[in-house]
């Protein structure tokens, strides 16, 4: 469960832009904010089935939109490329400040 959370949570990160006020409100009260659909549904005045529905409507679309865009799957080859690197420069290259000050700059990016 924690890792399709953080999975969830990564992937509302990227796509909540794509999302409506209503879709973006339910994941992040659900994901980031921990609440159960029972809370979700008695702050919005709806049922807990119908909370339910839109969040499991909601993370398909987002798999739907990781499935084309690829981002998330990007950011991590990117974010193990960046290890790989910043250890092979502390491994052959230790004293060479600028080198891991241009790797820091890339982190940045991310």
């Amino acid at each position: 469960m924690l890792e399709k959370t953080t999975r969830m949570n990564y992937l509302y990160d990227f796509y909540q832009s794509l999302l409506t006020p209503k879709q973006r409100n339910y994941m992040s009260l659900y994901y980031l904010d921990d609440y159960s659909l029972g809370e979700i549904a008695e702050e919005y005045e709806v049922s807990r089935q119908a909370v339910y529905d839109n969040i499991k409507r909601t993370e398909a679309m987002l798999e739907d939109y990781e499935q084309k865009l690829l981002l998330f799957q990007k950011f991590q080859q990117r974010h193990k490329l960046l290890h790989r690197l910043k250890t092979h420069i502390a491994e052959r290259y230790p004293n060479d400040e600028e080198l891991m000050g241009l790797v820091m700059e890339l982190e940045k990016l991310e």
